[in-house]
């Protein structure tokens, strides 16, 4: 169940200052966003690291807050650097490429309530089983879909 069916008379402000609390004590949270064609997840938090947010798209809850929380510790605890284009081997399960979000302002609403609007962020896109990604040929996963909500760019050199 979702955090407003567990507390039907809380108001929006209840739930900002649970989200304020979890980032207090874990460094950042996750909000998953439930859709029947376009669920996504996006981490609330890594701003006060001046760091962007992470999102991804088209995982079940799980799924989703395992990566995000597994990407989010590598740059928060381990010092990992992200940028557009990167490619990233999950846990040698999938390959992720990073896409900065265009208007994360529209996606990540507690974000925003938080941190206000400039905040950014990187879309974690995952390749299928067969390391195809959304806008390559032949892509699928099933019933799932997964918006890529940014423009691809090419990786800078050093």
């Amino acid at each position: 169940m979702c955090w407003r069916c567990d507390h039907p008379d809380a108001t929006t402000e209840d739930y900002l200052e649970e989200l304020q609390a979890t980032i207090r004590d874990h460094g950042w949270a996750v909000q998953f966003v439930e859709s029947e064609n376009r669920p996504f997840a996006y981490t609330i938090g890594l701003h006060d690291h001046d760091l962007p947010e992470l999102l991804i798209t088209g995982l079940r809850p799980e799924v989703s807050a395992s990566v995000l929380n597994s990407i989010a510790h590598m740059i928060v605890d381990d010092g990992t650097t992200l940028e557009p284009a990167m490619h990233v081997d999950f846990e040698d399960r999938f390959l992720i490429e990073v896409v900065e979000v265009e208007h994360p302002d529209v996606h990540l609403k507690f974000g925003v309530r938080l941190f206000g609007p400039r905040i950014r962020a990187f879309q974690l896109v995952w390749a299928d089983n067969h390391g195809r990604f959304p806008w390559e040929p032949g892509w699928g996963h099933g019933r799932r879909r997964q918006p890529v909500l940014g423009v691809r760019t090419e990786l800078s050199s050093p």
